[in-house]
């Protein structure tokens, strides 16, 4: 396949001033430091996120009031980790990740069936404090916060919802119960066994969408995913694994490919790697749908 000219994305479904005043969301007062505001780490990311979101989601036909609340939750996606301490988080999930411990819920309970549900933040503090502390994290307060911005997610994202609500109330957002079910699907996806089949599907885009570009992430990867370079292959290669397990649904993973294949996530994907797209990163992207990788 030769290589094509990029597509270009649609306008996002929301004004720039509106997305600007929901990244504000993501400040945090820092609670060790008085009168210092944690800037939200997740910003870039959500942005991104959210505007590959929105294309797949109209490429698959819902409705425009849909789309724009969609929009929404999608950039507040990672509200729960408004407070992200770069460092401390970092330190704490490398360690993880390099001894292969489970960091989020479903994956700790599928080790840890004995774990009580919705306790798995305090079951890893209580079997890993010592070894933390033994590494150079001080295990206080504010890293056991840490540890909840991934293993208790839905606690701490419901917190910090209740907290900006009357500020999204005031921005003219009208909240909706299933945007909260979306933002919660990767890390909680038995809460959507019932739900309905459109808000299922747009939960699995958000998950298709935010792993691919965390798996194209720098910033993210270097801090901590223990990552020292980004790979288009492995990132599709997560998404497959995802389908395998019943997360994604084909017809989504099918149309993330396509919108791919066409160029309708280059720009977004070079931003996320801080670079440009090499001449066989854009082969490889233009040729997923041709069978030929």
């Amino acid at each position: 396949m030769t290589l094509s000219a990029p597509h270009r994305l649609k306008v996002p479904e929301i004004s720039r001033s509106l997305v600007n005043a929901l990244m504000k969301l993501y400040d945090y007062p820092h609670p060790l430091k008085r009168g210092r505001v944690i800037r939200g780490y997740d910003r870039p990311h959500a942005v991104r996120t959210a505007t590959m979101c929105v294309a797949v989601a109209n490429r698959l036909g819902h409705p425009r009031d849909r789309v724009r609340l969609y929009h929404v939750a999608c950039l507040l996606h990672d509200l729960g980790r408004a407070g992200l301490d770069r460092q401390l988080f970092g330190s704490i999930w490398s360690w993880a990740k390099q001894r292969g411990i489970p960091t989020r819920p479903r994956e700790w309970r599928a080790i840890h069936p004995e774990t009580t549900y919705g306790r798995e933040t305090q079951a890893f503090v209580s079997l890993y404090r010592r070894d933390l502390v033994a590494s150079g994290v001080p295990m206080d307060k504010w890293a056991v916060e840490q540890i909840e911005m991934r293993l208790g997610y839905a606690r701490r994202l419901a917190r910090r919802l209740r907290a900006v609500k009357p500020t999204l109330k005031k921005l003219g957002v009208g909240w909706q119960p299933w945007m909260r079910q979306v933002m919660l699907y990767y890390y909680y996806p038995e809460r959507l066994a019932q739900a309905k089949a459109w808000v299922k599907q747009l939960a699995e885009i958000l998950v298709a969408c935010e792993q691919f570009e965390a798996y194209s992430n720098q910033r993210r990867g270097r801090d901590y995913y223990v990552r020292s370079k980004e790979s288009l292959p492995e990132a599709f290669a997560y998404l497959d694994k995802l389908e395998r397990e019943g997360i994604l649904g084909n017809e989504v993973l099918n149309v993330v490919r396509t919108l791919t294949a066409e160029g309708a996530f280059d720009a977004v994907l070079e931003e996320a790697r801080g670079e440009p797209l090499t001449r066989n990163d854009h082969r490889y992207l233009r040729n997923l749908m041709s069978g030929k990788i």
